[in-house]
């Protein structure tokens, strides 16, 4: 498979090879081929905000740079790009996070129901737009599936990859998310398959 912009595929061997050699500034540059957009749409999804997923991918990125002599080959070098970029994503979200419960279950059932104050999208925006909106309605968890699934295009392996849960995980998750929006699109009277036929026309 390759990579955003047609890139060839960055193998863990060849890193590897680079890293054993000396050239962690070329073990680098290969890891930025396969990885920079890859990283920066993991924290788009993550986020859901396009300037802290901006500084959260060039951080992560960073840190992949420090910890990058330190890498063993054990893990994937994808898993473990993700995982660097996960937790610096879920340290951003602890950061803005206010009065969210730390124990609610990650793929749980919560409320539908926007916020008092949450605007609805106009259709006047666009079908898409308008449905990217109303997936920002959603429970956090499910929206980051969503994100990557639909909107990013992504295999259930690699949402699975990239968030760092088993594949049926992802799949329980896609079917809750999906559930979800469709009471959305059926309260605000917007289930008619018709209305959203322009965005596959």
């Amino acid at each position: 498979m390759n990579t955003a912009l047609g890139r060839p595929e960055t193998s863990d061997a060849e890193v590897l090879g680079l890293l054993r050699r000396g050239a962690r500034e070329q073990a680098f540059a290969r890891v930025l081929e396969g990885y920079e957009q890859k990283v920066f749409r993991l924290c788009c999804a993550l986020l859901g905000e396009r300037t802290q997923a901006e500084d959260a991918a060039q951080e992560s990125l960073l840190r992949v740079w420090h910890a990058l002599e330190r890498y063993d080959g054990r893990a994937g070098l994808s898993s473990w790009i993700y995982a660097i970029t996960r937790n610096r994503c879920l340290s951003a979200l602890a950061h803005r996070r206010t009065f969210d419960s730390l124990d609610a279950p990650e793929w749980g059932e919560h409320s539908l129901e926007p916020a008092a104050d949450e605007v609805l999208p106009n259709a006047s925006d666009g079908r898409v737009q308008q449905l990217r909106d109303l997936v920002e309605l959603l429970p956090e968890r499910q929206r980051q599936v969503l994100r990557l699934y639909y909107f990013e295009d992504r295999s259930v392996s690699e949402v699975a990859l990239m968030l760092g849960c088993p594949e049926g995980t992802v799949k329980t998750g896609l079917f809750r998310a999906r559930a979800a929006l469709a009471a959305l699109l059926e309260r605000r009277g917007l289930a008619d398959p018709s209305y959203w036929q322009e965005m596959t026309s």
